[in-house]
């Protein structure tokens, strides 16, 4: 069985790329489904689906699997880059260079880093463990969690709990809708005197309405498909809600929007800027993207009067107050390492339950095997004590042939390898 992790993030791959290996929400179910049949066909013969789940945010998409696919590590890996290429329509040699494959216990420890907050844009930040948890659901609802990525992943919310609760990974994190707030204070000296348009009624956009609301905006919308869904959110921060169809005729009035939605196309397009920018007479807009895949078209950051940002711009701004979190990286990381050593020690133990099964199987036959001479020769009025000095001396012939044959045929090296092993095995004094 062959653990591993394959993904790409906001440190190895471009938005750009990473956009178009996003899994849409409403797919995830789809897409571990397809791994799971991907790796039984890379395992022809060994009659495994093997096991997956995936990861898919703004700012990571990863795999995680546990498969039967023949072969190494090297093999393994190759077939799950693979099915990343291949599901995405991507062709494979455009995406491997951006991928990070990571076998056995780095798989391990990526998962418990990626929880606890250590592998984020935002040192520390909260989000991703419920993303991570929704992700585990999904999987689990899809029948992606076998025994391995199971355990593996009750183990890293145990981590990420301890991790927070034990370190100061957390403090003075910045946020990216805080990030927001701050990106948009070098455009407009006070965002009280602003219009401010959110885009989508998801979680980021609520944390982002939070942190626009603290600063008193001049007004405050929230675009949604669902009308009830945007109103709801609307509600909340004191503001109103609007159609998303309605955003050409409406987006000319609002000095900062925020989008994120989980759109597959750009919602918000050149043209639709342009003339936006037109009826303003050239007021600046400051325009912050959250969403992966993007929802505003990248070539409206070339507009003169637009200020646009996507979640890659916003990582210098996330990284204040870093020095002041180091020694809490440090306790993090050795708290990780002492639970990856846990967790391969259990992996290994796996390795030998179908050895310790044929044993008890062995056993059981034999038992029976002597268990019913034994009633035969009762049956047909033989001695007790006789027969049950039988059915011991039976028992004892049968557990001790096989190591006394092995012992009699193997040679050199083999032989004084078995030799001191079975003084072990059967706790005999020397």
């Amino acid at each position: 069985m062959q653990l591993l992790a394959v993904g790409l993030n906001h440190n190895t791959a471009p938005v750009s790329l990473r956009e178009k290996v996003a899994f849409p929400a409403d797919q995830i179910g789809q897409a571990v489904a397809a791994a799971r049949a991907w790796f039984g066909r890379q395992a022809s013969g060994l009659n495994a689906s093997g096991e997956a789940a995936i990861l898919s945010t703004c700012n990571r998409t990863e795999l995680y699997a546990a498969s039967h696919v023949p072969g190494g590590v090297v093999e393994a890996i190759d077939a799950t880059a693979h099915f990343l290429a291949d599901y995405h329509r991507l062709p494979y040699a455009e995406l491997r260079p951006f991928l990070y494959t990571l076998p056995q216990d780095n798989a391990v420890r990526h998962a418990f880093r990626v929880a606890s907050g250590l592998d984020s844009m935002v040192l520390g930040e909260p989000q991703i463990l419920g993303q991570m948890k929704d992700a585990v659901r999904q999987a689990e609802a899809a029948g992606g969690l076998g025994t391995y990525l199971h355990q593996m992943f009750q183990r890293t919310f145990a981590v990420a709990k301890e991790v927070r609760t034990t370190t100061a990974i957390g403090a003075q994190s910045v946020s990216m809708a805080a990030a927001a707030v701050r990106l948009s204070q070098r455009i407009f000296d006070k965002v009280s005197e602003q219009n401010v348009l959110f885009i989508g009624a998801g979680e980021m956009i609520e944390l982002c309405a939070a942190h626009f609301a603290g600063q008193h905006p001049k007004t405050l919308t929230i675009a949604n498909r669902t009308l009830e869904r945007g109103e709801a959110l609307a509600h909340r921060f004191s503001g109103r809600a609007i159609r998303l169809a309605d955003l050409p005729q409406q987006l000319a009035q609002y000095d900062i929007v925020v989008s994120c939605t989980a759109s597959t196309l750009p919602i918000i397009g050149l043209g639709m800027v342009e003339r936006a920018v037109k009826a303003r007479r050239r007021k600046p807009i400051f325009m912050v993207d959250l969403a992966v895949p993007r929802d505003i078209e990248a070539e409206v950051g070339r507009l003169d009067d637009v200020f646009l940002y996507t979640v890659d711009d916003l990582g210098t701004v996330v990284q204040t107050g870093m020095e002041n979190r180091q020694a809490a990286v440090a306790q993090a990381e050795a708290i990780i390492e002492n639970r990856v050593r846990a967790f391969m020690q259990w992996i290994d133990t796996r390795s030998v339950v179908p050895v310790i099964q044929d044993l008890q199987e062995t056993s059981e036959a034999m038992r029976l095997a002597e268990l019913e001479r034994a009633r035969k020769l009762l049956a047909r009025g033989e001695d007790v004590d006789a027969v049950l000095e039988a059915l011991s001396k039976g028992l004892t012939a049968k557990f001790l042939h096989g190591p006394q044959q092995a012992l009699h045929h193997a040679q050199g090296d083999e032989r004084a390898r078995l030799a001191s092993l079975l003084p072990q095995l059967f706790r005999t004094k020397r």
